[in-house]
């Protein structure tokens, strides 16, 4: 059943007000999932996940509104929500000595969600140098794969011209003699963490993990507004770690993107804004904003060993905006170029990006920054690095100090 909350009881460390009612997913028999939770949540009400948990789940929020001063809060306590699950044996064929084959792992495939895919083998990521945004490796054949790799062949015959669905199989290699069921191989079959739709409004997400699903962890689209995510990680996601699209208006408070294909990707005429952002061992953009959007992203490190560490690009019918305040970019590997493209306009203060010059088709303007060594003015500073260095989180990552 749900529950009402005493007057200031503390739960996890937050305080939450007795004006609105509790769900606790799989604890209150109303709410055995999240979607259940999402549907009955109203103006005040609070979604409790427990905390540490793994859930196999996505949030879906679709045309859902709190009210003003009242929103609906989904709480995750620190829990993950996982896009991936373990590998089905039956849906999977011998075709040689280590060779498996699938023919239909999800039932609506496309070349995005292709784009985007990977495996896991033993919780280890497997992208076979191929990403949604940037530079891909081509398809290896199924004979040629060594243990622990895998390939897609699309068979064309298949597809219908009318439909953006396409047909094909999976293979994955194991060494010879390996069963497929003791492999510990799990595969994605969410499409996002948290997925937004239609018209939201009045929404605090907090404190949750997506990782593994096929496209983003967090996936805003639609027409959002006084919406707050904080403290929030997406980590080794099929596309974005975060990404608003359409008229989305948000704020983000404590962000960390590690090990996506992009840290962050902003388009259409999206109004965004992040703070305390931690972004590391992204694959093709670290980030990305585009089209008509205005963004902000202030007090963010991002130790960049992208394809592309950023870029901010508009259109001739309207440009795109970005301001920057306190961000130190550091490029891991080969320095590399950004972008500010035509129909960009990008404004920064205290920023301090090394490893990275700018190539800049729009405007740009900086203050007390230092850009790849050269101050914006006398006695420029650049950002505060040694504040910006505490964003990085107390786990382990491949590429960050």
């Amino acid at each position: 059943m749900t529950r009402l909350l005493p007057a200031a009881l503390l739960l996890g460390g937050f305080c939450f007000s007795a004006a609105g009612k509790d769900f606790y997913v799989g604890v209150d028999p109303e709410v055995p999932t999240i979607a259940h939770a999402i549907k009955q949540a109203g103006p005040g009400d609070t979604i409790h996940l427990e905390a540490g948990k793994i859930y196999r789940d996505y949030a879906g929020f679709y045309g859902k509104k709190g009210e003003k001063d009242r929103p609906i809060v989904f709480d995750g306590h620190g829990a993950t929500l996982e896009g991936s699950d373990p590998l089905d044996p039956a849906q999977w064929r011998e075709v040689s000595p280590g060779l498996f084959a699938a023919d239909e792992l999800l039932p609506n495939l496309s070349d995005a969600v292709v784009g985007r895919w990977f495996f896991l083998f033993d919780g280890r990521m497997e992208r076979m140098g191929r990403t949604s945004k940037g530079r891909s490796a081509p398809w290896k054949d199924p004979e040629k794969l060594r243990p622990g790799e895998w390939t897609f062949v699309k068979d064309s015959l298949r597809d219908n011209s009318e439909s953006k669905q396409i047909h094909g199989t999976f293979f994955l290699k194991l060494a010879p003699g390996a069963a497929l069921e003791d492999a510990k191989i799990a595969v994605p079959v969410r499409s996002a963490g948290v997925q937004f739709s239609g018209d939201n409004a009045h929404l605090v997400i907090r404190n949750l993990t997506a990782t593994h699903p096929y496209n983003d962890g967090f996936n805003i689209h639609g027409d959002c507004r006084d919406v707050l995510f904080k403290n929030i990680r997406a980590i080794e996601c099929g596309d974005d770690g975060i990404s608003a699209h359409e008229s989305a208006q948000y704020h983000v408070e404590g962000l960390v993107s590690i090990g996506n294909s992009t840290g962050i990707c902003d388009t259409g005429t999206a109004r965004t804004s992040y703070r305390k952002v931690f972004i590391a061992d992204c694959v093709g953009f670290d980030l990305y904003f585009l089209d008509e959007g205005r963004y902000a992203v202030t007090d963010a490190l991002v130790l960049s060993s992208a394809q592309n560490p950023f870029s901010v690009s508009g259109r001739a019918g309207g440009d795109c905006r970005l301001m920057l305040g306190n961000v130190h970019l550091k490029r891991l590997v080969e320095p590399c170029l950004g972008t500010i493209a035509e129909h960009a306009m990008v404004t920064g203060k205290s920023c301090t990006f090394e490893g990275l010059d700018l190539k800049i088709g729009g405007t740009a303007a900086w203050v007390d920054s230092i850009l790849n060594g050269q101050p914006s003015e006398t006695g420029a500073t650049g950002a505060a690095v040694d504040e910006l260095l505490k964003l990085a989180p107390k786990f382990p990552s491949t590429s960050h100090p």
